[in-house]
Parts: structure tokens; C-alpha cells; sequence
């Protein structure tokens, strides 16, 4: 069976979530013995990667992408003129729909697997395009949700913009419901906010549900100290959701950890920190370390009593807590954050939405290094029969076959 798989992003090294994803799905359907050719956006910075992705495709096809603040401008207007969403007319290039165009003249797929909705636009430019391969969006969760839900903790001049780009978001993945033959979500929640508003009944059934795996076989638990006293925190912080919810943390739970505990410390892990973030954390002085993004974890995961997740906005499936899950580090995080996850709150990990809650549940455990153990414990045993990648995807395998 030959794939066209088209993706946003070189999905090497699996250091986030859209990345380990698919990762996982192009390494195991390799592993299924299918041959894949592979249409990728490339940053500059990704290059250096190809190599290891080429050791799983048959063919891989780099399309250069570079987003500049002049560019994604043009895109706003753009997407203004054409009523048409922001997040697809920043990554549109026309050398990228020029290379699916060739290829698709030149060789016969029995799959097209569009990986996120970006580029959804390469393949169906939203009308009904005659192709003779099944077509499966895999659209990781429901986009329109994110910037939904980002008004809540958005400045009064920001929210017009959210809710027009969430109504357009919505919009457009409804056309491309229509039209795919199949399409995948990570969690029910998401499969219902893809559902069209009228007749959702009617495309139930090809919305399939497939959650976010983790191999659990190569993320083993990490021996660490239980009597720290540091919090950390790990999110590419480019992406505006993960950059929200740690700057509430910063802002409004860490002031009341450190007035019930002063010792306790915060490390904040991820690519490209917001110039605020130091601002935030400069009347903390020592105790809160920004590094930026770092090459190896498992220091920094050794010398830390949990992971705190603060998510106030976003969709699907948080990685990072099936990650800190497989290596039996203690989580806190909101209802948000858990959501797609089947973990139980006291169980599992601990929940909080509120700051004082939430600060009361991280110095608890930190307190609490039995507490700690349990937690983790559970949470292992969870992620090891629920969310490991090689059982998870199996039902991938039925949907390509399927007729």
C-alpha cells in the first residue's frame, strides 16, 4: 500500500506533541511494511533532521518555510478579504500545493493522509476534488476550540479577532468533515466539536477517535529525588496556549506556593520564552530558572519533585503528561489539561482550575514524597495499558485497509 502523507512540520526529533504523534503513526505504519512518501514543510532548523525521517519513507519532499512578521501581516489581510481562516493563509505556498499537484499527475496513492489542518488545503481546497485515493485528515483535535477558548484570558482588543478566527476554524473543518473519507481526532471530546452542526449524526461514523500515544518501552521511569523541592514545567513555548498557561502560573500560583513554602523552586523548560516570562519570574530571583529549550531532560527531571501542566486553553491531548506518566513523575494540572486523558484526579495525578487550589496541590505533594510515589505508580501502570503507541495504533491499520 503506498501513502502520500503531507504534514507542517519535520516530525523529527519527537520533543512536542504534533511532533511525537506523527512520528509514531509514519514509524509504525513503516513497521506495518507500507511505503510512504512524504510531503513536509522545513524550517531552516529542521534540515539537519531529514535524514531520519528518510530512514522511514521511502521518498521525502522538502518544501522550504520561513514565516516572518511582514508575511503572516499579508496573511491577516488576506484572510480578511477571503473570509478565510488566519492559520490557513500563513501556511499557504504555492510551491507546496505546486509539489502535491505533481505528484499526484505522476503516481497513484492508495492513501492521501493529511497530518493537521494546514494542509488540508493542498489536497481539497475545499470543493469536492476527484482523487483516487482515500483520503484521511488526521486533524490531532478540533482547531477552532483553541482560539475559543483563548478569549477568556485575552486583552479586550484581541477577543473580536479570536472569535471571528474560531467561527471561521469551525467553519472549515466542517467542509473538510464532509469531505475526507475519514477522519481522526484524539479524544471523543474533540470527535463532538467536530461533529456538523446539523446532521452530526450522519458523519459519526467516520470520525474515528485515535488517542495521542507514548512509547513506554523507551520512556521508562527516571530515578528521582524524592525529597526535591523543584517544580517543572516543559511546553514549546512558542505556541500561544502553552505560553498562556505558564504565564498565569508565573503570575498567579507560584506567588502563593512560595508564600506557604519560600524553598520551593520552578524550572520552565521550552523553546523560545516569551520577553515576559523574565519579567514575571525577576522578583523570584534564583528561585525560578527560565532555560530556554534544553537537548536532554533527564536532569532536570531527576532533580524535580513534579511536572506542573497549566493549561487555561487548547485541545486534544496534552503529551507532556503521558510523557511525565511513562516516567513516573507526579503531575498537576487543570481540567483542561487532563482533558483526553482517562486519568482520575487523586488517582492518577491532581486537579486544580483555581490558583490557590492549584498552589495548594503542588506544595502537597512536594511535602508528600509517598504521595508522589502513589501517583506516579498509578499513573505508570495507567499509560503503559492504555496509551502505548504500538497498541494504540492497531485501529489506524483498520482504517487504511477499510474500504
Amino acid at each position: 500500500m503506498k501513502i502520500l502523507f503531507l504534514t507542517q512540520i519535520v516530525p523529527y526529533p519527537p520533543d512536542a506533541g504534533p511532533r511525537i504523534k506523527t512520528w509514531h503513526v509514519l514509524k509504525y505504519l513503516s513497521e506495518q511494511g507500507y511505503t510512504i512518501t512524504l510531503l513536509t514543510f522545513t524550517r531552516q532548523q529542521e534540515e539537519k533532521f531529514l535524514p531520519e525521517v528518510q530512514k522511514i519513507c521511502k521518498k521525502v519532499i522538502s518544501i522550504p518555510l520561513k514565516r516572518t512578521k511582514l508575511y503572516d501581516f499579508y496573511s491577516l489581510l488576506v484572510s480578511q478579504l477571503k473570509r478565510t481562516p488566519f492559520l490557513i493563509e500563513r501556511d499557504y505556498r504555492r510551491s507546496m500545493e505546486n509539489a502535491v499537484s505533481e505528484i499526484l499527475r505522476n503516481e497513484k496513492f492508495d492513501v492521501i493522509h493529511i497530518d493537521q489542518i494546514n494542509m488540508a488545503q493542498f489536497i481539497f481546497h475545499l470543493r469536492e476534488t476527484p482523487l483516487n485515493s482515500k483520503t484521511i485528515f488526521d486533524a490531532h483535535n478540533a482547531t477552532w476550540i483553541i482560539p475559543e477558548r483563548m478569549k477568556a484570558n485575552s486583552s479586550f482588543f484581541i477577543r473580536p479577532f479570536l472569535s471571528q478566527e474560531a467561527s471561521k476554524l469551525r467553519n472549515y473543518e466542517e467542509q473538510i468533515v464532509h469531505i475526507a473519507d475519514h477522519v481522526l481526532t484524539v479524544s471523543e471530546f474533540d470527535r463532538n466539536l467536530l461533529l456538523p452542526d446539523s446532521n452530526g449524526n450522519l458523519f459519526k461514523s467516520k470520525i474515528h477517535v485515535i488517542p495521542i500515544a507514548v512509547n513506554t518501552q523507551e520512556l521508562l521511569p527516571i530515578k528521582r529525588d524524592c525529597h526535591a523541592k523543584q517544580i517543572l514545567t516543559i511546553g514549546s513555548l512558542n505556541y500561544p496556549p502553552n505560553a498562556d498557561g505558564v504565564r498565569w502560573f508565573l503570575r498567579e500560583v507560584f506567588p502563593i506556593v512560595k508564600v506557604i513554602s519560600p524553598n520551593i523552586t520552578l524550572t520552565v523548560i521550552g523553546k523560545n520564552p516569551p520577553k515576559d516570562f523574565f519579567t514575571l519570574a525577576a522578583p523570584f530571583g534564583k528561585d525560578i530558572t527560565i532555560t530556554g529549550y534544553v537537548e536532554e531532560l533527564n536532569p532536570y527531571l531527576a532533580s524535580s519533585a513534579l511536572m506542573v501542566v497549566p493549561v487555561l486553553a487548547g485541545g486534544g491531548m496534552r503529551v507532556r503528561i503521558l510523557e511525565s506518566f511513562s516516567r513516573g513523575i507526579p503531575v498537576v494540572t487543570t481540567s483542561i489539561g487532563l482533558e483526553g486523558i482517562s486519568a482520575n484526579n487523586g488517582e492518577h495525578l491532581l486537579v486544580a482550575d483555581d490558583p490557590e487550589t492549584f498552589a495548594r496541590h503542588v506544595v502537597y505533594l512536594i511535602n508528600n514524597p509517598a504521595e508522589q510515589e502513589r501517583l506516579a505508580n498509578n499513573a505508570r501502570e495507567l499509560v503503559v495499558n492504555r496509551y502505548d503507541w504500538k497498541s494504540v495504533l492497531k485501529e489506524l491499520i483498520s482504517i487504511y485497509q477499510s474500504k
